[in-house]
């Protein structure tokens, strides 16, 4: 994952033809803390796809058997609650007109609250 990312000149300047001129002075201002926080997401997001095949291992053990050990159950138990959580997120802020706005807001207050609205593999990082 040490591939590095860099915004050339042509595509910022494609965004800004394309109406998205704030948003691409923005990102142009911020190109590396932009492709960091991109990197991480992306890494993120493949160790919740691991964390998902390895739970559906589990679940189909489970079928198959009747049975699975107490440690597979709790780790089929935080990856469907890491599922549900990125579902409650991800729908919202495709369909909801303005939820990319409301998302961010909604997330800063969970987490004065002491609400982990994050995926697990989302967490770790922030711990380490």
């Amino acid at each position: 994952m040490k591939e590095k990312v860099d915004l050339s000149e042509e595509e910022l300047n494609l965004l800004e033809r394309r109406g998205a001129k704030e948003f691409a002075r923005k990102l142009g201002e911020n190109s590396k803390k932009a492709s960091k926080a991109m990197r991480l997401f992306l890494h993120n997001m493949g160790t919740e796809a691991k964390e998902t095949k390895e739970a559906s291992k589990i679940l189909v053990k489970f079928l198959r058997e009747g049975k699975v050990e107490q440690e597979e159950e709790d780790e089929l138990k935080q990856q469907v609650y890491d599922l549900l959580k990125m579902v409650g997120i991800g729908v919202p802020f495709f369909l909801i007109p303005g939820s990319s706005l409301l998302i961010p807001f909604l997330m800063k207050i969970a987490e004065k609250r002491g609400v982990n609205l994050f995926p697990s593999a989302f967490s770790k990082d922030e711990e380490e």
